[in-house]
């Protein structure tokens, strides 16, 4: 996509996604409006910004005007744990509406990677619910697939620094053998960004990942080497994820309603099934290690 051909909407432009992705977009030459919920976000001097709820139908009109390319980088989580399904459905349903009704052309959106069926966490299942509502639309959606983003900012990073730093013995569920493909954020916002100026991938769907198949137990002891911390890792079979997710809640900084969900996932394993997306946008992919490295000196900043 040329620069000059439409403006770009993000989003959730406040989150650990959104942030980032904008100033790569504004450096990248792209005009960018911010979509944001509230005044005073804080988002970068050079994105126009724009006041919008995706719960409230009324306010997106404003939002879409004029816009090419949408990014959904917005979940409903973080309002709470009761009924966040309802409003992801919601939320997706009435962006749909308004983005046909504005003629934009392209969206982009960044979900959940995991395995279709019955046994999903809540999260996941509804990460993929909301693609096939996006899907539904008269535009061309770009499903980015991801596991575990690396990232200072990140729940799932932040939780796993917290974990480690906080406690050196953990009795721990099984599912700290699971597998997943984590990946640092910096290679997220290049396939993000990437997938816009590639028209290739409009109305696609691709999985994200780093170089690296890792289980949790795998990552946690690497964080743990990195961080020169020392812990013990102790898997239990009678410690479902749902029961650890209560203790990790208590642990860790991040919000109860945001971590549980991502817990309760940790049982799906996170793999990437098909890696076609590296050969259409064939970027250097970080390593787990000096994403965690990145991550870390980012928070010390």
């Amino acid at each position: 996509m040329d620069q000059s051909d439409g403006k770009i909407l993000i989003t959730g432009a406040s989150g650990f996604i959104g942030r980032r992705l904008t100033a790569s977009l504004l450096a990248m030459g792209y005009h960018v409006r911010c979509m944001v919920r509230r005044e005073n976000a804080g988002l970068h001097p050079g994105a126009e910004t724009v006041r919008a709820e995706m719960l409230d139908p009324s306010t997106l009109a404003a939002a879409l005007q004029g816009i090419d390319t949408a990014y959904y980088l917005v979940h409903a989580m973080s309002g709470g744990r009761t009924g966040f399904e309802r409003r992801d459905r919601d939320a997706a349903g009435n962006f749909v509406r308004a983005a046909e009704e504005a003629g934009v052309r392209r969206v982009i959106y960044l979900g959940g990677l995991g395995e279709t069926g019955d046994d999903l966490s809540e999260h996941l299942r509804s990460r993929l619910e909301v693609a096939e509502i996006l899907k539904s639309g008269n535009f061309a959606t770009t499903f980015l697939r991801a596991a575990v983003i690396i990232g200072a900012g990140g729940a799932s990073f932040e939780m796993v620094k917290a974990l480690v730093e906080r406690l050196p013995i953990m009795i721990t569920p099984r599912w700290v053998n699971t597998r997943c493909q984590p990946i640092a954020v910096n290679d997220v916002i290049a396939y993000l960004a990437g997938c816009l100026a590639d028209e290739r991938t409009a109305g696609r769907t691709f999985d994200i990942g780093g170089p690296e198949i890792l289980s949790y137990r795998e990552m946690m002891e690497r964080f743990a080497r990195i961080a020169d911390r020392t812990i013990l890792i102790l898997p239990v079979p009678v410690l479902t994820p749902k029961l650890s997710s209560y203790w990790v809640g208590l642990i860790t900084p991040v919000p109860p309603s945001v971590s549980m969900p991502l817990i309760e996932g940790l049982g799906n394993e996170v793999i990437c099934r098909d890696n076609t997306i590296r050969e259409l946008l064939p970027l250097p992919l970080t390593p787990y290690d000096e994403a965690v490295r990145l991550a870390l000196a980012e928070n010390q900043q």
